[in-house]
């Protein structure tokens, strides 16, 4: 991280730890990304887990999810989460989101605790 980046940049909490049971409990919302530059980094941390949940996310022309479409982070697709106390990163560039972005943790059989971060630095004007 370069020097000044980590205080620069917003955490929002896009999801706040919860016993998903099921794929609806561990999709969050659009996420508004238009005022953010450079690597949105999401970091997803799972307690204990009953089957596995894998993660994917899609972007949309806006908040109500119009034009929702698969997008794949810089990295790939994360692995699938299938064993307790774990943590997965990635980053999608913001120049890469067409406005919002959502996260969808399928569960096969649940619950999994997860919780789920951003961390996004901010357009400057």
């Amino acid at each position: 991280m370069l020097s000044g980046q980590g205080q620069a940049c917003l955490s929002p909490l896009i999801y706040n730890t919860v016993s998903a049971a099921n794929t609806a409990a561990a999709t969050t919302g659009w996420i508004d990304c238009k005022s953010y530059e450079g690597d949105i980094m999401l970091t997803f941390v799972t307690g204990a887990i009953t089957g596995s949940c894998t993660i994917t996310f899609e972007d949309a022309t806006d908040g109500s999810g119009t034009g929702a479409a698969a997008i794949v982070p810089n990295e790939g697709n994360p692995a699938v989460i299938n064993t307790a106390n774990q943590v997965r990163k990635v980053t999608i560039s913001a120049n890469a989101i067409r406005s919002h972005i959502r996260i969808t943790g399928t569960i096969v059989t649940g619950p999994v605790l997860l919780g789920m971060t951003m961390h996004a630095t901010p357009k400057y004007t």
